[in-house]
């Protein structure tokens, strides 16, 4: 379990507020639903799953859903001009807007949430068809983002009432993606603090591990993160603000073009890294490179490991290892016009960390990419 991590500034045990299974889906608002459930499809091996539109009675925005493994994502775009959700992308370009997860009971954990202080966004609502009843309710978090609470105990559709199945000649192999591992928030200075309170205090999480400036820093640029865990381990939410350095650095590109705190990446686990990446990248994913150098005193540092280190090296495969095991991860290429979303693809040995000993190594690779847009 990841509260068996060890660090220096580790909370004291909170009790379980509101129980959480897992994360159910997210919903990223885009201005073009059906192109990014393609590229989904296309890039990352996607399987088309559920829609919801006009044909199925929704008159102002269409939804497609893509599933590979345990994850769904939600595509939304606006049917019409002046839409709270257009004026949401107008405002931050494509990017998540809920992060919805699977609980027994949506209102309990509602009313538990708001009694401790958080923002309601969705009042406790049933929704029916005739497969059953969902019953979904939400809060409001970091910047305009949402957590939506999904209760499904009664419900023994596809998806969710309102949806129908999504069916395409087109559904190419999938790449070998199980789940979502975590998903990293970015927050403006002085904000991460209040966060990791409100996490702790509204939802009941802990926090497991914390970064300073002196851990996640390069000769230009620095930030400051804190990671939050529920009960079971099964949400990560890794909460980065900004630190002073000489120059901009990742998490103040990101605010100043999504305009606000939001989600920065998605992180997906596979079994099978080497594979996942080999086909990820013959689809077209551009990921950021590191220097061939990282690899020469890779296994001094990390010890013995399962793979071809001259495969991880052909592929930029990043490798670190903690108390408990080691991990491979890389990190896409911002995947928007506007650089602020990506995916992280991950695989875990045993390790329950997030990669300390390649920050350094990322952070530069990042710092190229900003030095290419003339942002940094």
């Amino acid at each position: 379990m990841d509260t068996a991590i060890k660090n220096n500034e580790q909370s004291s045990p909170t009790k379980e507020l509101m129980p959480i299974n897992g994360v159910d889906y997210i919903e990223i608002f885009t201005s073009n639903a059906k192109q990014s459930a393609y590229f989904l499809k296309s890039a990352m091996g996607f399987q088309s799953y559920a829609y919801s539109g006009l044909e199925t009675g929704k008159k102002d925005y269409e939804s497609f859903v893509v599933a590979q493994g345990k994850i769904r994502i939600i595509l939304s775009s606006p049917l019409r001009s002046d839409t709270e959700m257009g004026k949401h992308i107008d405002r931050h370009g494509d990017g998540v807007k809920v992060m919805a997860m699977w609980v027994d009971d949506a209102t309990l954990a509602f009313n538990e949430a708001v009694k401790r202080g958080a923002q309601p966004f969705m009042e406790p609502t049933t929704e029916t068809d005739k497969h059953g009843q969902v019953i979904r309710s939400g809060i409001h978090t970091y910047g305009e983002a949402v957590h939506v609470f999904v209760e499904r105990k009664a419900y023994n559709g596809l998806f969710l009432p309102g949806f129908k199945a999504w069916k395409t000649e087109y559904n190419p192999p999938n790449m070998g993606l199980k789940y979502i591992d975590h998903m990293v928030g970015n927050v403006e200075l002085g904000q991460m603090n209040e966060w990791v309170k409100f996490y702790e205090e509204v939802m009941g999480f802990q926090q497991i591990l914390s970064f300073d400036d002196k851990d996640i820093s390069t000769e230009y640029t620095a930030l400051m993160s804190k990671v939050m865990s529920n009960g079971n381990g099964r949400i990560k939410f890794p909460i980065n603000e900004p630190a002073a350095g000489l120059k901009k650095s990742q998490v103040e590109e990101y605010l100043d073009f999504y305009e606000g705190a939001g989600v920065q990446h998605v992180a997906v686990a596979t079994d099978d890294i080497i594979e996942t990446v080999s086909q990820m990248r013959a689809r077209g994913i551009e990921f950021l490179d590191v220097p061939d150098t990282y690899y020469d005193e890779l296994l001094d540092r990390v010890g013995n490991i399962d793979e071809d280190v001259a495969r991880l090296r052909d592929l930029n495969i990043l490798v670190d290892r903690d108390e408990e095991g080691y991990l491979l991860q890389i990190f896409t290429k911002t995947i928007n016009p506007r650089p602020t979303m990506f995916f992280e693809i991950i695989q875990r040995k045993g390790a329950t960390s997030f990669g300390k000993g390649n920050f350094k190594a990322l952070f530069e690779a990042i710092e190229r990419e900003q030095e290419l847009r003339g942002t940094l």
